[in-house]
């Protein structure tokens, strides 16, 4: 008879060699988005799928489970992180044997194809070339849903695998409570601000602005020696270990803003990622707490340190000396309020703090109905264009600025987009706790340093990993409170007006 240290270990290599697998597919994915060619595309979602397939057959053969239960059946002599570990695990193998190993690798497939013909239709800046690829996958993920199953709306099986509290009714409440507030401070703000961002679309040369973005996600923290930056159509993050953590980001001549804060944002997941204790490999004390987590501390970084005054006040004479010729004549002031500029705008990664929200909203909407089957692929592109309308007064000009921007539905990512508003919200809420335990912090981001600010994250998330609890524990765990969206209203209205 093993004992319970044998059949602990027994699920360690079998979890990290599950891991294995699926990191290894993680590498081609980031290939495929870097440096594959075209051509290659067929042949990598074959590849795609076969590692995928395997790492699934492996998480929910029937012995792997047996070994789940004996130890959940021995769990009083495990560990607190170890019985969280198996706990976790439990759940995972649970809903993965609800999902048949072709699916699983149609599925994969599926997405593969979905994301070359998103890039096809970028090039063409035509919905109707990703539409059948779209409408394929919609379908896939309503049966996804049906296979895991839900109470109420077959969205909220999707939601889980983001973020295990959300739901359609939670997220309806959510953002029916704030849009109003929200629509409130945008009139203020409007009628008040006068800020000149013209500037910020003079030229700005290509090689420079990525020297710039890798001196500062440098500066944030990010270990070069555990990761790399690269260009990609969308910016993300991906890691296949925290030793290994990769960023991509894009970059728009005549938009100075494009590049800088996607390099923030995506060190800010990549931070995380790094952060995660690498002993834990593979278990989920190794991985992120949720993906509403995970856009906390992207938009933190983003927002409450990389568009606050403090943190230009030190790298502005620096951003200048990069680009003599577009900023010589720019006050610090100018800068600030132009970065800060609210304005309803077409692309979501490029939008104010304020009418992010509404950008998100519209996603949350679509996802929605389309998994729902309230509305049909075919009809996507003037969907959205109503809602963009309706929720932010301005007409879609073309596909690329309108409903081919984000790459999320080509990933089969649905239920991904409110974590946005989430993080956000999770964000601000975390900055004024940070604040409050170190009221030193804004003259510290204004001397140029970091360090207290990324110790603090590390110990009361980073290095929690999934078992310090789901996202309302880990904030009330770190706060004192649940989720409240006064702070981010609080932090907005002030930073604002």
């Amino acid at each position: 008879m093993n004992n319970t240290k044998d059949l602990y270990q027994q699920y360690v290599e079998r979890a990290q060699k599950i891991a294995d697998l699926n990191y290894a597919a993680a590498v081609l994915d980031w290939d495929r988005e870097t440096y594959m060619p075209v051509k290659g595309a067929a042949a990598r979602a074959r590849q795609l799928a076969t590692l995928r397939g395997m790492a699934h057959q492996l998480f929910t053969e029937k012995s792997y489970g047996d070994l789940l239960q004996n130890l959940l059946d021995k769990s009083d002599e495990l560990s607190g992180k170890e019985k969280q570990n198996i706990i976790l695990s439990k759940e995972d193998f649970d809903k993965q044997t609800k999902l048949p190993s072709a699916f699983v690798h149609e599925l994969s497939e599926t997405i593969s194809r979905a994301y070359q013909s998103w890039m096809d239709a970028r090039k063409q800046n035509n919905f109707t070339v990703f539409e059948p690829a779209l409408n394929k996958l919609v379908s896939l993920k309503q049966q996804e849903a049906d296979l895991l199953g839900y109470s109420a709306h077959p969205y909220d099986a999707l939601l889980k695998d983001y973020e295990k509290s959300a739901s359609v009714k939670m997220l309806d409440e959510l953002f029916e409570s704030m849009t109003k507030p929200l629509q409130d401070l945008l009139s203020k703000v409007l009628a008040k601000q006068n800020a000149d961002a013209g500037f910020l679309h003079r030229h700005y040369p290509k090689d420079t602005q990525w020297n710039w973005g890798m001196y500062l996600i440098k500066e944030l923290g990010f270990d070069f020696e555990a990761g790399r930056q690269d260009i990609s159509e969308h910016p993300f993050t991906t890691n296949f270990s925290s030793q290994d953590v990769r960023v991509t980001t894009r970059i728009d001549e005549q938009d100075f803003a494009n590049m800088t804060w996607s390099c923030i944002h995506e060190a800010g997941h990549a931070l995380y990622e790094q952060g995660l204790p690498n002993a834990d490999y593979g278990l989920p004390s190794g991985e992120f707490a949720s993906l509403s987590i995970h856009e906390s501390q992207s938009r933190f970084w983003e927002n409450c340190v990389g568009r606050s005054l403090p943190f230009w006040q030190y790298y502005f004479p620096k951003l200048q000396s990069c680009f003599p010729a577009q900023l010589q004549d720019i006050s610090l002031e100018k800068f600030y309020g132009a970065i800060n500029k609210v304005q309803p705008s077409l692309i979501r990664t490029e939008s104010d703090e304020l009418t992010y929200h509404f950008h998100v909203r519209i996603r949350y909407i679509m996802d929605k109905e389309l998994i729902g089957g309230n509305l049909s692929t075919k009809n996507v592109r003037e969907r959205w264009n109503e809602l963009y309308k309706e929720n932010l007064g301005i007409e879609v000009p073309d596909d690329n600025r309108g409903s081919l921007q984000d790459v999320h539905w080509s990933h089969g990512s649905f239920g991904y987009f409110p974590t946005y508003s989430l993080g956000s919200f999770y964000a601000a809420q975390f900055w004024a706790k940070l604040k409050e335990e170190n009221p030193s912090a804004e003259k510290e981001i204004s001397e140029g340093n970091v360090t207290n600010i990324l110790s603090w994250l590390r110990k009361n998330i980073h290095t929690k990993g999934r078992t310090g609890g789901d996202s309302e524990a880990l904030c009330k765990s770190i706060t004192g409170k649940p989720l409240q969206t006064v702070a981010f209203l609080e932090y907005l209205t002030q930073k604002l007006l």
